[in-house]
């Protein structure tokens, strides 16, 4: 549904939609990192669920705790502040709207660039207003998430048996990868909750078209994903742990047999729920495909050939809840 504006304390969610809160799903696998059967277990979750808890990951709680109160201070600021650091070009400050085609949610966030070899106007705006904290906060945070995600991949191609094992990890370690850190706030909205018994949405439904998404969150409530069958539930908070999210060029690269996993946010209606997700991409310039050692003897690749600057134009030119690899999937009469 849509929210319609005639409550006057509800003008400023306008539009925005809203659903009923689903059930706590437990079921969701939790995988220690240093755990010897670790590559196997990455393997099944990805192949079940597309999505799993990591434990044990090896990135200090100092790093996780200093960006989020470097994140938070900067959602703080007057609304006038802010906005010096957006609009996004791509990076910067965003409030409300997502995308260019008409998606909105209850959310204000900073997308932030990770590689140094690309410069952006808006990522230097918001790091020389917040000068030091803010950027060496960004800096230890993405060192420590990287390492750990490049640990993640690699054992997910031994996993695979596929080799070399850095098959996956090196699209993310390339001097020219194009990968992102996205810091969010999802601010309460008790009128809305106390009207009609559902929750704004934050984030609309969608799959993330990078390799990999890992993300971190407080201890509020509101991710949910998407099962196989269809059904839709809550993922418990762990602001201690990551999530790990199988991107579309994962599931491409694996031929389907790793799917992206269909997930959104719902605004709490009294905390806010603040989360950081670094998006692992490959090169602008690189080509994506089935790995060869993925396809069986006798089976066809799934996927046409596209370079990842060609998937991410075609994905943002879409609307979050579209199937946007259906696109390149090779059809199954004239296999092209």
């Amino acid at each position: 549904m849509v929210v319609l504006s005639q409550p006057a304390a509800l003008d400023h969610c306008s539009l925005i939609k809203t659903c009923k809160p689903t059930s706590v799903f437990t079921g969701i696998p939790v995988i220690d990192l240093r755990d010897p059967e670790a590559k196997t277990l990455i393997v099944k979750a990805c192949e079940e669920f597309g999505f799993f808890k990591l434990v044990n990951h090896g990135v200090p709680m100092e790093f996780i705790t200093r960006l989020e109160d470097e994140a938070l201070r900067f959602f703080n600021l007057p609304q006038s502040e802010k906005d010096k650091a957006g609009p996004l070009d791509p990076f910067g400050y965003g409030s409300k709207r997502i995308g260019p085609n008409g998606d909105v949610g209850w959310i204000e966030y900073l997308l932030l660039n990770t590689n140094p070899q690309v410069t952006s106007l808006k990522t230097l705006i918001i790091f020389r207003e917040n000068p030091e904290n803010f950027r060496s906060a960004v800096n230890d945070y993405i060192l420590a998430v990287k390492r750990m995600t490049f640990e993640v991949l690699e054992l997910m191609a031994d996993g695979l048996k596929i080799e070399p094992r850095n098959v996956l990890s090196r699209l993310l370690r390339d001097e020219k990868n194009d990968s992102c850190l996205r810091l969010n706030r999802y601010p309460p909205c008790p009128e809305l909750q106390a009207l009609s018994g559902r929750n704004l949405i934050g984030f609309g439904e969608h799959t993330d078209p990078q390799i990999i998404s890992v993300l971190r969150s407080n201890n509020t409530s509101g991710l949910q994903i998407c099962l196989r069958d269809g059904t839709w539930v809550s993922v418990p908070p762990d602001q201690t742990s990551f999530f790990i999210n199988v991107g579309d060029v994962l599931q491409v690269m694996t031929n389907g047999r790793l799917r992206s996993v269909r997930h959104r946010v719902l605004a709490d209606s009294l905390k806010s729920r603040v989360s950081m997700i670094y998006f692992g991409g490959p090169p602008l310039s690189e080509k994506i495909e089935p790995l060869p050692s993925l396809v069986a003897k006798g089976e066809e690749s799934l996927y046409n050939e596209f370079t990842w600057w060609e998937y991410k134009t075609s994905a943002y030119k879409s609307r979050l809840a579209d199937y946007r690899l259906g696109l390149f999937e090779k059809t199954a009469t004239t296999g092209q």
